[in-house]
């Protein structure tokens, strides 16, 4: 049955869920006769094959099958979202949902609660961290996968949840019934001052509410004494495109410069949206971080930092996620997410990267195969450009289209090294994963002794031999890496690497484990200072100030002029 499906149903009848297409409103949706035909054909072969099939069919997943298919045959991110997870992905546009505040991590097949979330429901009926969770409603909570815990705690704001946590320090069962608030889904993870005058915020992603944390964290660091700021956008997949054209007008100081371009087939996706001028940060030197998983609305803002010369971008060159996407209603809440239109940058560029439709495994391989020249042989990759996608900034720099943005400083991965794989960003999930594991073998240690001394932790806490030992075990254990003692095993592209350069690097492992046990103790973007010391992109970043600064030079003047 899955090969008919894909075979003869993937333009199968998809549309006959979407609410409103049928009838009266058919042509409303499709421009010719032909299209008209081919939708009653669809319809037609949908009724034949759910009544006169060999064996009795899905509906539902027949007509899933269909819209997948047909959203195949286009663009590499047009997507189908089943009901079941349109309400999570509202919430995270929308940046908050309805909880019961807490943070949680899944260890040993329950869930332990990290923190409660000041001023939340679950603060207010006296949940601790510690406590774990054992039932909810009347139904076990053991075993539970993290998705699992999060969808039978949340609901609609008002309505009331009943679970039953233990308690290790009093070694007692409490049962609380908590009505669910309105909890926040914070975009901004971290912010701090580096130094006396240089301020750090990472973004993680693009909601409704970001520009508010954004402009919330300046002000902070402004009272502070920042004079100079570094923006991290790595790993930010995008969402809200206006949130991210809001940041951009807070450092663009002149009214009228264009942030971003869309175009598509109707008239509403074509605009251009501009700067207002007089942002906050409309002069002071600002960098920004960039990666390959920098996409969509990060690139929006990155383009145009780097199209007016506003910011030095400095990184990797990102993921080339420039289409306009829109949400589309189907009768049983679920919804396509479709694409409408195309991103341009200010000068011009498309941010999206090449594809042909329906061709999604050749998109992927295309993207990947010049990523690699794009960080190690970047004149090369920038002389492979051909001349109709070279563009000039604002101020006669040259910059690149051809998909996603090449930074205008790339920062190159160690790859012969233990360090430089202990540094590369993917292996932080590694370091993640053992600090929870050491943590929850020390809960009560470490609790007791720094729950409440954020600041001294930081400075004074040293992470013991025993952990760091815990770690090359655990990398080990599941086949990340391997240690040996014979030089002629050494094989850095199978991580095959000497027991003797794992002592060396303990100076990487001790900062990253602090880094991450910091992020369990006292919330996520905790550990953000330590672990940016160690982080090569970031400490390359803190040498470019003078290019920086260079760049906020146009714009200074441009604000005096005005």
């Amino acid at each position: 049955m899955q090969s008919l499906t894909k075979r003869y149903l993937l333009p199968a009848l998809a549309l006959i869920l979407i609410g409103g297409v049928g009838g009266a409103q058919l042509n409303s949706y499709v421009s010719t006769d032909d299209a008209i035909e081919q939708f009653q054909k669809m319809k037609q072969a949908f009724v034949i094959i759910s009544g006169k099939y060999v064996e009795p069919v899905d509906a539902q997943k027949l007509a899933e099958s269909g819209v997948e298919g047909m959203l195949n045959d286009l663009d590499p991110h047009s997507t189908y979202i089943p009901a079941e997870e349109a309400k999570r992905t509202r919430d995270r546009y929308r940046g908050s949902f309805g909880g019961i505040g807490i943070r949680f991590d899944i260890m040993n097949d329950t869930a332990r609660v990290v923190s409660p979330l000041a001023g939340g429901p679950s603060e207010e009926a006296g949940i601790m961290a510690g406590d774990r969770i054992v039932k909810i409603e009347d139904s076990t909570a053991i075993g539970l996968s993290n998705t699992g815990i999060r969808e039978r705690l949340t609901g609609e704001i008002g309505t009331e949840v009943t679970f039953t946590v233990y308690r290790p320090l009093s070694d007692r069962q409490q049962t609380v019934t908590i009505e669910r608030g309105e909890i926040p889904l914070y975009s901004v993870h971290s912010s701090y001052m580096v130094d006396d005058e240089t301020g750090y915020i990472e973004v993680g992603r693009f909601a409704k509410s970001t520009p508010e944390e954004f402009l919330n964290k300046v002000d902070t660091l402004q009272s502070q004494g920042m004079q100079r700021l570094v923006v991290d956008l790595r790993g930010n997949p995008g969402g809200v495109m206006e949130s991210a054209v809001k940041i951009a007008d807070e450092m663009l100081g002149t009214p009228g410069q264009t942030i971003v371009e869309t175009k598509g087939r109707g008239a509403r996706i074509n605009q251009t949206l501009r700067a207002q001028g007089g942002g906050t940060l409309s002069d002071q030197p600002i960098t920004v971080l960039v990666d390959g998983n920098s996409a969509s609305a990060s690139e929006i803002l990155a383009g145009a930092l780097q199209d007016h010369d506003r910011a030095l971008l400095v990184g990797r060159r990102t993921f080339g996620k420039g289409l306009v996407q829109k949400p589309f209603r189907l009768n049983d809440d679920s919804f396509l997410q479709l694409t409408v239109g195309r991103y341009y940058t200010p000068v011009g560029r498309l941010i999206q990267t090449p594809y042909e439709k329906g061709k999604m495994k050749q998109y992927y391989e295309d993207k990947f195969a010049n990523r690699k020249d794009a960080i190690f042989n970047v004149e090369k990759y920038k002389e492979s450009i051909p001349d109709s996608l070279t563009y000039e900034t604002e101020h006669g720099r040259t910059v690149f289209g051809g998909g996603g943005i090449l930074p205008d400083y790339v920062v190159k991965p160690d790859t012969t090294s233990l360090s430089g794989f202990l540094r590369r960003s993917e292996v932080d999930r590694l370091f993640a994963l053992a600090a929870r594991e050491w943590f929850a073998n020390h809960d009560e240690e470490l609790r007791g002794t720094w729950q409440d001394r954020q600041k001294e932790f930081m400075s004074t806490y040293e992470v013991p031999d025993e952990a760091v030992s815990a770690f090359w075990s655990y990398v080990q254990e599941n086949e990340v890496l391997t240690l040996t003692t014979a030089p002629d095993s050494v094989n850095p592209g199978e991580q095959i690497y000497l027991q003797a350069h794992a002592d060396e690097a303990n100076d990487l492992v001790r900062p990253h484990l602090k880094g991450f046990l910091a992020n369990t103790l006292y919330g996520r973007g905790a550990g953000r200072p330590l672990l940016n010391k160690v982080d090569p992109a970031v400490q390359q970043a803190l040498t470019l100030w003078p290019s920086s600064k260079e760049l906020a030079g146009y714009h200074a003047s441009a604000t005096r002029n005005e």
